[in-house]
C-alpha cells in the first residue's frame, strides 16, 4: 500500500538537545516523542529506538546524532538528540548546526558541567539562535531552594555566552517519569510546558525562499546494495520531487526524491532537514564534493536518484545513482 505523501500544515522549526552527558538528553528525546504523539498524534520513539547503535547500548551513552519529529498545537519540530560526551563533540556541532533552536538539558542533581558549559559555547558559535532550558531529574531534589540556585548558576552560564539568560524559559521536571507515564507536575506536565515554552521563545526563522537552491553536504556514505548517500541541510531556495542539482566536484545532474522522514514529500525549503536512504540499480558513484546547488555554471554528469525508506541514523540524504544518457 503506497504511503500517502505528508503536506506541512504548520510552520516547521528544528530543534535539539543538548548537553553534558548523562543528564537526560535521550530520555527527554523519548519522553517528547511520547506525550505529543499521545496528545497531537505522530510516532512515539522510545529510548531503544533512539540510541540503538549497538555501541550506544552497550556504552550507555548517545554517539551519533539521532533524528525524530513532533507535533504540538503551532508547530513541526524536527528534533536532533546531540551525543554528551566529550569524544563525540564533533558530532554535537553538525547537530547543532542544524538547528533554529535549541533544548539545553542539565541535571538539577548535578547542576551544570563541563559538556554544558562546552554545548553552550559550540551553540553559540555555530550560530543557534535560541535557547530553551530543561532542569532534568528534578524529582531527585527535594530542597526547593537548591533548585533555585541551580536554576541561577545555568542563568549566568547562559548569560556569560551572550545568551539573554535571564529571560531564557526554564521548565523544571523528570524525562524519566514522564517516559514512564507519570501525569504529574514533574512527568508529562513538565513536557507540556517545555514545548509551550519552544512554541512562545523560539521565533519562527525566516526560509530563503527565493534564491537558487543550495546545500551544503555534511556527509557521504556508501550502503551496501543501495548505493551513495550524501547528507546536508537546504540552506536556500526550494527542490521539488524530479527536479535537477548540480554537484560541485564532479561533472553530472542529479535527479531527487525526497521523503520526510517517512512520508513522501513534494518540496523542501531552507533550513529542511530530508532524513531517508535511497537505491541504486546500477553503477555506485562516490561522491567527494564540497557542497551542491542549483543551478550552477557547470556541466554536471546526469543521475537519477530515488528514496525507499526512512533512516534511522542520517539526517538529510540526497541519492546519486546510475548514469544517465
Amino acid at each position: 500500500m503506497a504511503k500517502a505523501k505528508f503536506e506541512r500544515s504548520k510552520p516547521h522549526v528544528n530543534v535539539g538537545t543538548i548537553g553534558h552527558v548523562d543528564h537526560g538528553k535521550t530520555t527527554l528525546t523519548a519522553a517528547m516523542t511520547k506525550v505529543l504523539a499521545a496528545e497531537y498524534g505522530g510516532v512515539a520513539q522510545d529510548f531503544s529506538m533512539i540510541d540503538n547503535a549497538p555501541e550506544e547500548r552497550e556504552r550507555g551513552i548517545t554517539i551519533a546524532t539521532a533524528h525524530v519529529e513532533y507535533e504540538t498545537h503551532d508547530r513541526h519540530y524536527a528534533h536532533v538528540d546531540c551525543p554528551g560526551h566529550a569524544d563525540y563533540v564533533k558530532n554535537m556541532i553538525t547537530g547543532a548546526a542544524q538547528m533554529d533552536g535549541a533544548i539545553l538539558v542539565v541535571s538539577a542533581a548535578d547542576g551544570p558541567m563541563p559538556q554544558t558549559r562546552e554545548h553552550i559555547l559550540l551553540a553559540r558559535q555555530v550560530g543557534v539562535p535560541s535557547m530553551v532550558v530543561f532542569l532534568n531529574k528534578a524529582d531527585m531534589v527535594d530542597d526547593a531552594e537548591l533548585l533555585e540556585l541551580v536554576e541561577m548558576e545555568v542563568r549566568e552560564l547562559l548569560s556569560s555566552y551572550d545568551f539573554p539568560g535571564d529571560d531564557i524559559p526554564i521548565i523544571t521536571g523528570s524525562a524519566l517519569k514522564a517516559l514512564e507515564g507519570d501525569t504529574g507536575e514533574m512527568g508529562s506536565q513538565a513536557i507540556v510546558k517545555l514545548v509551550q515554552a519552544m512554541d512562545a521563545y523560539m521565533p519562527e526563522p525566516e526560509r530563503a525562499v527565493d534564491g537558487a537552491f543550495l546545500m551544503p553536504i555534511e556527509d557521504v556514505f556508501s550502503i551496501s546494495g543501495r548505493g551513495t548517500v550524501v547528507t546536508g541541510r537546504v540552506e536556500r531556495g526550494i527542490i521539488k520531487t524530479g527536479s535537477d542539482v548540480e554537484i560541485v566536484g564532479i561533472n553530472k545532474t542529479t535527479k531527487t526524491g525526497w521523503k520526510y522522514p517517512t512520508h513522501p514529500l513534494s518540496q523542501c525549503h531552507r533550513r529542511s532537514n530530508l532524513p531517508s536512504p535511497p537505491t541504486c540499480n546500477r553503477e555506485v558513484h562516490h561522491l567527494l564534493g564540497l557542497g551542491e546547488c542549483l543551478p550552477l555554471d557547470l556541466k554536471p554528469k546526469r543521475y537519477l536518484g530515488k528514496y525507499l525508506r526512512k533512516s534511522t541514523r542520517q539526517p538529510s540524504l540526497l541519492l546519486c545513482q546510475h548514469q544517465l544518457s
